[in-house]
């Protein structure tokens, strides 16, 4: 612990909660101070990483959930005594600044492949120099405890060391190879990319029908001599290889293994028989072009032709260029591929070979066209945003299949526990139908991948250009490769290499790794989670963490995702400072249930900010009544009912709050805290205490206090440690503080009498407000023949029944005749008379009249919502608006109808 200065100690509270000054000064203490990791060599560890943000990024909304998730949970060990760590750094994310980059030098009308390589990679440093990591200040702004002093870079030397060595490795051991496949090649960036990275939008096309003549004068069985094909993309006819149809497709057995004569190149090919051909769609006969399609790709390795000698009809633009066969006619040579598909249709349509599409017009006239209309799933690059092209090109590819097993052991033995576990279903689904990875990336940022071509046609893998010289041999030229690896090569590394690996020795290695929780949000689920996964266990041998955390996104109040185009991006840093960190922090907890998105709603931000203000007025009434922070950790002894009460209550508290941070119910625990503070010790024990600050009140009611801030501290940091330091001088800061340990029991009487205080008050309270009664109206109270548990609660609290329940002491007697409300206290019916308090019958008027009201209007929309017409049609706005009318409305038939029934 360190020393608090004179400007942070005890101090006169203002009267207002000022959350942007108190952050910035404790944040900067804390940080200065080091208290993100104090000095705990002895301790047990708790290890985290971060997800590392790319440096081009800005905080969103997502970064504030995950990250408010990461912080509570290290300082909640952190006051638990731990030695936590929290890892933190940023992904260099290849793709994504050089895209950044690039642009920036577009608008100045320059370019990349105006510099060299080297030249290049140089502007890609300064501008993260200068522009670069801004979210980490904005992580400082959400309060997030993070290892300041040994932030990681991807790019930084000793990553990069690690990076490489898991290349070389791999490869030695046959895991990371080099193969001919087709790849999802994005025609912007001139990049490979990988499956996670493509995402499929909904486009308006066609479905081209065309004949593919037979050779040789070979016909069908019933006389045709073409085949007829269909597909929603003809410019890849240019490298047809294939046509399939299905080994039992009578309508085509006769012509297996028959040549085709492709109309437009002249090239010939055959006839096979493949199960990929589907006798029930259209014509039940697929071109196959297994340079440019992935299902085409597998037909024709199975059709006997080689990845080597399939052809490829794109270049990196995906412009047309000449086939290896040379048949491709000049003019369609360079044409862009969308140019090329509308001179296929043109030509094949001028040759004979387009099948029209008919139609019929309003007076049943046939109609002509070209293509059939069709909705089409397309995949598009998420970084370029332009179709994605299947391209047939040589890469890198790591062997997942191989390197999947072991995390799959992992879950199904326990060893990860993955929350909620209803992911666990999606993680083997794709685990088990892995496919392998392709790593190498076409771009000039990045780690560049460390393999040699030589002069002699062999290609060496090394760790540097020294151990690939010595390889090769000093009569054998080398030139490096020029690709770079995907960007999540090396952030899947980032458990084990951030702490120091491959110094197998390197003490944080040794005492953090494996680390003990990952959160992460699940759709990285694949593209980081497993791959670490894959990582840790085949280098370290142990699972990197052994708990995943997988929440859900931050979508906006309506439920729908949140996007620039429909305008519903909330902006949490704006959040913060309309509300306070703390406010948007306890938010993010308290909606965050396992196995749910999170639904934005400033108006419960706003609310929480008015309970850090609720906090803060309480800790002013404590303060001003000589209530201070307490030393002890153990609970004062006490003899009041009330103080024991409170004390059991913070005994619960605790449990409660403990068991739901060890099953990672962010929710319950803040929910949790959240009651304790607002019902239990703002709203009752302050009550009930007020005019009575004995020495034993004033020490319990400023231990609980404590506990309060300490408990609360995870979720919020900033008012809490304000508070800690404002109710007495410490020797320490309440970052670094002790979790509570109550030593103390529940004493069940105690409870039993406060509970039976808070149910008289809370209901006496609800059926005055039912009655229009005034809330200050003094009352008469009866009770004849109470148990004699209830008389002795009574007999012990006659100034709090006057003071709270606004009652002139309750008499053990009969009540005297005529109307009267019961209101119920634990095993006891008290009868409160009315006469000359209410008017009766007006009373009873107006809530017969008040009650039709609501029935009707209850009714009206119970109809409406069980009507399906109107669910399924009407706007989800309007359907969720009549759902909380009909319910606002029953409730409040519910509440008048309760209030008849108290008048008889």
């Amino acid at each position: 612990m360190t020393e608090t200065t004179s400007a942070q100690t005890s101090g006169e509270l203002a009267k207002t909660f000022e959350p942007a000054g108190i952050e910035a000064k404790w944040y900067a203490h804390w940080e200065q101070n080091g208290l993100f990791r104090p000095e705990r060599p002895d301790a047990a560890p708790f290890t985290i990483v971060n997800p590392p943000p790319n440096v081009t990024g800005s905080l969103h909304i997502g970064h504030a959930l995950d990250n408010t998730l990461q912080d509570v949970a290290i300082r909640y060990e952190r006051l638990r005594g731990k030695d936590a760590l929290w890892v933190v750094g940023m992904d260099h994310a290849g793709i994504a600044t050089q895209m950044v980059v690039e642009r920036q030098m577009e608008a100045k009308q320059d370019k990349r492949t105006n510099y060299t390589r080297e030249q290049f990679v140089d502007k890609v440093w300064e501008w993260k120099a200068e522009s670069g990591g801004a979210i980490t200040g904005q992580l400082r702004r959400l309060g997030c405890s993070m290892d300041w002093s040994r932030e990681q870079f991807t790019m930084d030397p000793h990553f990069t060391r690690a990076v490489v060595k898991v290349f070389v490795d791999l490869y030695n051991q046959g895991l990371i190879y080099r193969d001919k496949r087709l790849v999802n090649w994005d025609p912007k960036l001139k990049t490979a990319i990988s499956d996670l990275e493509v995402e499929t939008r909904e486009v308006q096309g066609g479905f081209w029908h065309f004949k593919y003549p037979l050779a040789d004068g070979v016909k069908r069985d019933d006389g045709l001599d073409y085949i007829e094909v269909a597909t929603t993309r003809p410019e890849t006819m240019l490298a047809d290889m294939a046509v399939a149809v299905h080994p039992e497709d009578e309508r085509y057995k006769s012509v297996i293994g028959k040549d085709i004569l492709q109309p437009l190149t002249g090239r010939r090919f055959k006839v096979v028989a493949d199960e990929h051909a589907d006798p029930e769609l259209g014509s039940g006969a697929v071109k196959i072009t297994p340079g440019h399609d992935f299902n085409d790709f597998e037909v024709g390795k199975r059709s006997g032709i080689k990845a080597a000698g399939m052809l490829n009809m794109f270049d990196a633009e995906a412009k047309v260029v000449q086939t290896a066969d040379g048949l491709v006619p000049a003019e369609f040579l360079g044409l862009d591929r969308f140019d090329a598909r509308k001179l296929v249709v043109e030509r094949m349509k001028e040759q004979g070979f387009l099948i029209p599409h008919v139609t019929k017009d309003k007076e049943g006239n046939e109609v002509l066209h070209d293509a059939e209309p069709r909705t089409i799933q397309t995949p598009f690059g998420d970084r370029g945003g332009v179709v994605i092209e299947p391209w047939l090109t040589d890469q890198w590819y790591v062997d997942a299949e191989t390197l999947a097993k072991a995390p799959m052991e992992a879950v199904r033995s326990g060893a990860i526990e993955i929350v909620p576990k209803t992911w666990e279903k999606t993680f083997f689904n794709w685990m088990e139908n892995i496919q392998p990875w392709c790593v190498s990336r076409q771009l000039w940022w990045g780690h560049r991948i460390p393999a040699w071509y030589g002069s002699d046609g062999q290609c060496y893998v090394a760790e540097t250009e020294e151990e690939a010289q010595a390889k090769a041999g000093a009569s054998v030229t080398l030139e490096r490769d020029n690709d770079v690896l995907d960007t999540w090569f090396s952030s899947a590394l980032w458990p084990f290499a951030t702490l120091g690996w491959p110094d197998e020795d390197a003490p944080l290695l040794k005492k953090h790794y494996p680390n003990d929780l990952l959160v992460s949000g699940f759709d990285i689920l694949f593209f980081w989670d497993a791959r670490m996964a894959m990582q840790g266990l085949h280098f370290m041998k142990e699972v990197p963490w052994k708990k995943l955390y997988l929440h859900g996104l931050v979508r906006a109040a309506d439920g729908a995702k949140m996007s620039k185009s429909k305008g519903n991006v909330v902006d949490p840093l704006g959040l913060i400072d309309k509300y306070g960190a703390d406010a948007l922090r306890f938010f993010m907890c308290a909606m965050e249930s396992q196995g749910r998105d999170v639904k934005m709603d400033e108006k419960r931000v706003e609310g929480y900010r008015n309970f850090a203000t609720k906090l803060w007025n309480a800790a002013r009434f404590c303060q001003s009544n000589g209530i201070t922070g307490s030393t002890s950790v153990a609970a004062p002894a006490a003899t009041a009912a009330v103080n024991k009460w409170i004390i059991g209550e913070v005994v619960e508290t605790v449990a409660a709050l403990d068991q739901a941070m060890a099953d990672l119910r962010f929710d319950a625990a803040a929910n949790t805290v959240y009651h304790f503070v607002w019902d239990q010790f703002c709203d009752w024990y302050i009550e009930l205490i007020k005019g009575n600050f004995d020495a034993e009140t004033k020490a319990v009611a400023g231990w609980v206090l404590d506990q309060i801030l300490v408990m609360l501290h995870p979720f919020m940091p900033f008012v809490t440690e304000e508070l800690w330091h404002a109710l007495g001088k410490r020797d320490g800061e309440l970052i670094v503080a002790a979790w509570p340990k109550p030593e103390a029991t529940v004493d069940a009487a105690a409870k039993r009498e406060v509970e039976w205080l808070i149910a008289l008050v809370s209901n006496l309270r609800t059926a005055k407000n039912e009655l229009g009664i005034s809330p200050g109206a003094k009352l008469d109270a009866y009770l004849p023949e109470p148990s004699a548990q209830t008389r002795s609660i009574i007999e012990a609290n006659p100034a709090a029944i006057e003071r709270l329940a606004r009652l002139n002491g309750i008499r053990f007697e009969s009540a005297p005749s005529g109307a009267a409300m019961q209101v119920g206290a634990g095993d006891a019916n008290i009868i409160v008379p009315l006469e000359g308090v209410i008017d009766i019958a007006a009373e009873k008027a107006r809530l017969e009249k008040a009650l039709a009201v609501s029935q009707k209007e209850a009714k009206s929309l119970e109809g409406r919502l069980g009507n399906p017409s109107f669910v399924e049609k009407a706007k989800p706005e309007a359907v969720e608006k009549a759902r909380a009318d009909h319910a606002m409305h029953a409730a409040e038939a519910e509440r008048l109808a309760a209030a008849l029934q108290r008048l008889g």
